[in-house]
């Protein structure tokens, strides 16, 4: 019988109402077998929960921990040297009062004692993104950018600047044999595949730098599959995320609200992009492979991250999850379909 590499999970940020037995409970209900939990859920009183606890709550669940999602952690450290008060939202009160290199400090110290609890839980995946260490002017991407003049050179700058402040967290995680998976995303350290390829060429091809592959973040011209096969060798986590884009529509509007942008995330079926198509990319790339010889496993998590501006985000990632359970972890071809004919 043909084997399948995948299994069904789901990514908890969105769903930080929950505790993360909350959130267990919900996912297994759902019919995922694995669940990457925030940094957030895994939160006590003073510092991080205990590994056994930890286990202790998967276990119950019956469900494996895929991972980790540090996102806002590692998004806070190398964007709080811009002062932007963008990074509040993820950081304690008491935090937010000290100065921007007080809280990068905050937040280094943070990401290490995440890490010490990632190998106490024998995870070797760490999906996050990068801040952004090049400044606000590049993170917009914008064609007409002066970033370069007679005494001063942005891109320059962010590489010194990326190289110095991530020089310690790069070095633990090479140390624990944990991937940094960094989600390229518009307004982060790496906004697309090259920008991505640049920092490991700048940080002398360091292994830890890893891609957490997600298609929802390619509507600006480069598509999931250009994206991703640049970077394939470097992809050591997943989400699975669709969009739609409204035609006509500026992408680049001041509107905070989700249901007036151009750009939607929506539920994985109805979505603009063919999530097979991307899955099987995810194959091609070595994606499964490379996760389960990480983190030691027979399947590699599919996980889900839906989201929408009109459907209650626990029905939204529901359909997900079983969406995926039902189309996407499919078993894989033995070898080409020609093999048979003419036997």
């Amino acid at each position: 019988m043909a084997e399948n590499c995948f299994h069904p999970s789901i990514e908890g940020a969105q769903h930080g109402a929950k505790s993360l037995a909350q959130f267990c409970e919900y996912a297994k209900a759902s019919g995922a077998a694995g669940a990457q939990p925030s940094n957030f859920m895994l939160q006590a009183e003073k510092g991080f929960k205990s590994a056994k606890e930890i286990k202790a709550t998967f276990a119950k669940s019956k469900l494996s921990l895929d991972g980790v999602s540090a996102h806002c952690a590692f998004w806070v450290h190398t964007t709080a040297w811009t002062g932007s008060p963008t990074i509040r939202p993820f950081i304690p009160a008491d935090v937010a009062n000290k100065s921007p290199a007080g809280i990068e400090q905050w937040a280094e110290d943070y990401i290490l004692r995440l890490y010490d609890l990632c190998a106490e839980l024998g995870l070797k995946v760490l999906p996050m993104f990068w801040g952004v260490a090049f400044g606000w002017e590049v993170a917009t991407g914008y064609p007409w950018g002066f970033w370069k003049g007679g005494d001063y050179d942005l891109i320059k700058e962010g590489q010194e600047r990326f190289v110095k402040k991530t020089a310690k967290i790069r070095a633990q995680a090479n140390k624990l044999g944990i991937s940094l998976a960094h989600e390229i995303h518009p307004g982060t350290g790496a906004m697309c595949a090259d920008d991505f390829n640049m920092l490991v060429d700048i940080c002398d091809g360091d292994k830890c730098l890893g891609v957490n592959a997600d298609p929802s973040h390619c509507w600006e011209g480069e598509s999931w599959e250009t994206r991703f096969l640049k970077v394939a060798p470097r992809i050591t986590a997943c989400h699975v995320k669709n969009f739609v884009i409204r035609p006509g529509m500026p992408l680049r509007l001041m509107e905070p609200g989700w249901q007036k942008r151009a750009m939607q995330f929506v539920d994985i079926p109805s979505g603009d992009l063919n999530m097979t198509r991307y899955v099987e990319l995810l194959i091609h790339s070595g994606y499964p492979q490379r996760y389960c010889q990480l983190m030691g496993r027979k399947t590699a998590p599919l996980v889900v991250e839906a989201e929408s501006a009109y459907r209650d985000l626990d029905a939204t990632s529901a359909n997900a999850i079983q969406y995926v359970r039902d189309n996407l972890c499919f078993p894989l071809a033995a070898g080409s379909f020609e093999d048979g004919m003419g036997a």
